[in-house]
């Protein structure tokens, strides 16, 4: 019966324009209402509202007054429960919606921001084959992680969301369509294997200072430097002290990654292979740079720089 239902309503929502008017993208934030809210049965509902009508058939033929009241009584609970889960979704409001980082073929986190002015309970957001459920409480806002597929790296628009609940006792299915106007950036696949990408040659810009074991100059006295570090006999021959100063030039290399050095390859091989090296060079903490048809990145390292990158080479043509 559950199957059936479901099917029946996607063809409904293929034929009936009032239930897609609501499919093009649309501007956050997005606040549901009545005009854009739908209701229908459940399979509990049908077969509850077949067994009220059996029930108010037999209190009538045999003049039961006592069943007749329970009939009543549960129709109006049932009915109640059907304005209930209108409610829950009416004013329900989705004000942004974050995404996080990922490689075209994995799965990207959506993290979307819901606002009430009231508490909800028992209410499910769906995005493609994936369901969460949820409820807002008296702070009015709340988080809903979701996981989207993705294919092709570059700007990927969000499909629609489903907002639904059949709270409070399952007999009314009520929903909304959700349709963001708003895209994710996919990362792109980095190849397999290939050749390293060329490192600057070692000069002054690219040396940083690190503590050896042997002495590397005489400089003045700072104040927090330790006593051994004090050079006595060379300190009695000047006005000021002298400490042995153990910090030497140590070569941090640093990777050019340009696009121009890779004009064997077609511009998708290109992507990957920048890519891959991009993964190296964060994985040894290296230094590099980027260079880009109208993207010119300079020298950094850390995960900022990082995705910078990522996104410079998800974002080409």
């Amino acid at each position: 019966m559950r199957g059936l239902l479901q099917r029946l309503q996607r063809q409904a929502e293929k034929r009936l324009p009032a239930l897609t008017r609501y499919r093009r993208p649309e501007p956050l934030p997005i606040t549901l209402h009545r005009r854009r809210i739908y209701i229908v049965p459940t399979g509990f509902g049908l077969g509850f509202s077949l067994l009220l009508l059996v029930m108010l058939v037999g209190a009538l033929n045999y003049g039961n007054n006592a069943a007749l009241l329970l009939t009543c009584l549960l129709g109006a609970a049932s009915a109640a429960s059907m304005l209930v889960a209108f409610r829950n979704l009416d004013g329900l409001r989705l004000e942004h919606m974050g995404a996080g980082h990922a490689i075209a073929g994995e799965m990207i986190e959506l993290v979307c921001t819901l606002h009430a002015d009231r508490p909800r309970a028992a209410v499910r957001l769906d995005l493609a084959d994936e369901s969460t459920a949820f409820a807002v409480d008296g702070s009015g806002t709340t988080r809903v992680s979701l996981h989207l597929p993705t294919h092709r790296r570059g700007w990927q628009p969000l499909p629609r969301l489903r907002l639904w609940t059949r709270w409070p006792l399952g007999m009314f299915r009520a929903w909304s369509w959700l349709h963001p106007e708003q895209s994710v950036l996919v990362w792109p696949r980095p190849e397999a294997t290939g050749p390293a990408p060329q490192a600057l040659a070692d000069d002054a810009r690219h040396m940083q200072l690190h503590r050896g074991e042997e002495l590397a100059a005489l400089r003045d006295y700072r104040p927090g430097d330790p006593q051994r570090h004090i050079a006595w006999k060379p300190s009695a021959r000047h006005d000021d002290l002298l400490v042995k100063d153990f910090e030497q030039p140590r070569s941090q290399p640093q990777w050019r990654l340009d696009w121009r050095q890779l004009r064997g390859l077609d511009h998708e091989a290109r992507i990957a292979r920048l890519a891959r090296w991009l993964n190296e060079a964060q994985a040894q903490r290296c230094s590099y740079s980027l260079w880009l048809p109208g993207d010119d990145i300079h020298s950094g390292s850390g995960p900022r720089h990082y995705a910078r990158c990522m996104d410079a080479l998800a974002g080409l043509p």
